[in-house]
């Protein structure tokens, strides 16, 4: 090493480059765990939007659109046999069988269950619409959290690697004012030594006091 402090340092490796390769390589695997589920909620966001549009502009029309898939549940021509079955044998033993009451009766019955059956299928098509729309509700919510929870994960990564950077900044600056201070004041020393060969003890403290006053300003 030269008189100037030259060539290459001994020191152990800063810290910040020990440290660095592995904080470079969470923004990777972050990015591995977290993207399905971010990938996951953001397909289903269209759909959600478009749902939630027809269930709040016209909700009349989205049943109406639901009700067009309506069918008739396997027991509704049982049901329907045995009720119109009882009415007849009603009618026969009050002597009304094929009179217009009966008739009228029939009818009535049939509405009923058919409206019946519509209603049930309804409310379990609806039941399961419902489903669906909240399993695609979670998946969002996943991928909303996995957004939040990738973006708080990579901006506490940056934030170490700035204060990383900024400590071996700040102990890079201190070692080359400690390499200057010890520098000028073994000038000051060499000074010392060569004022005192000259001018005695009164040259070796001028040469000292020039070499610690150099020190103190760097």
């Amino acid at each position: 090493m030269g008189l100037f402090g030259g060539g290459k340092s001994h020191h152990s490796k800063n810290p910040m480059d020990a440290a660095m390769p592995f904080l470079n390589q969470m923004d990777p695997l972050l990015q591995q765990y977290y993207q399905p589920y971010i990938q996951a909620g953001n397909r289903q966001l269209p759909n959600l939007e478009s749902q939630y549009g027809q269930l709040t502009n016209d909700p009349g029309g989205f049943l109406n659109k639901v009700g067009q898939n309506y069918q008739q549940s396997p027991g509704f021509d049982f049901a329907m046999k045995q009720a119109l079955q009882g009415a007849g044998h009603a009618a026969a033993a009050g002597g009304m069988a094929g009179s217009p009451q009966h008739e009228q009766q029939n009818m009535s019955l049939a509405s009923d269950i058919a409206s019946q059956d519509y209603d049930r299928w309804m409310r379990e098509a609806l039941g399961l619409y419902g489903e669906g729309l909240g399993g695609q509700q979670n998946l969002y919510g996943l991928g909303a959290q996995a957004g939040m929870g990738l973006g708080t994960n990579l901006a506490d990564i940056q934030g170490m690697k700035a204060k990383m950077a900024y400590e071996a900044r700040k102990a890079k600056n201190q070692e080359e004012a400690t390499r200057r201070s010890s520098l000028w004041g073994s000038l000051g020393g060499l000074a010392g030594g060569a004022l005192g060969s000259f001018g005695g003890p009164i040259g070796a403290a001028v040469g000292s006091s020039i070499g610690s006053n150099l020190g103190s300003m760097m």
